[in-house]
């Protein structure tokens, strides 16, 4: 399976892992309303749950450049490098986020939002 494929899994496993860490920095977790209770939280696990629904937001973009890039035959090793670079950069984006850095955060953003347009763009460029 090519490692762009595995970026993508790992990816879709960001939010999961943001979550978790936004659940167990919090106070008094409450499952019948978790929603509600991520709502309450401050502090590190109030940005843990917003790294969390911002991987959320990324994934479907970079899912669909990784898949269309693929279908349209762009060169797979430049498919597999932009893809780490995406998920480094999303990993960067949420230890900025836990750490409250949030200039260094946009900056790990913006690599990661470029790289999508990059793979989305490959086909175009590079045969």
């Amino acid at each position: 399976m090519p490692i762009a494929f595995w970026c993508v899994l790992l990816a879709g496993i960001l939010p999961v892992v943001t979550v978790g860490i936004a659940k167990a920095g919090g106070r008094g977790y409450d499952n019948h309303d978790p929603r509600g209770w991520l709502e309450e939280q401050a502090g590190r696990a109030r940005r843990a749950d917003q790294a969390h629904r911002n991987h959320f937001e990324a994934f479907p973009f970079f899912a669909a450049a990784v898949l269309s890039a693929s279908f349209l035959h762009a060169p797979a090793s430049r498919i597999d490098e932009l893809a780490l670079v995406f998920v480094a950069a999303r990993i960067l984006y949420t230890l900025c986020y836990l750490a409250d850095r949030a200039t260094l955060r946009t900056l790990c953003w913006t690599v990661g939002f470029l790289s999508v347009i990059g793979i989305f763009l490959l086909p175009v460029f590079v045969h």
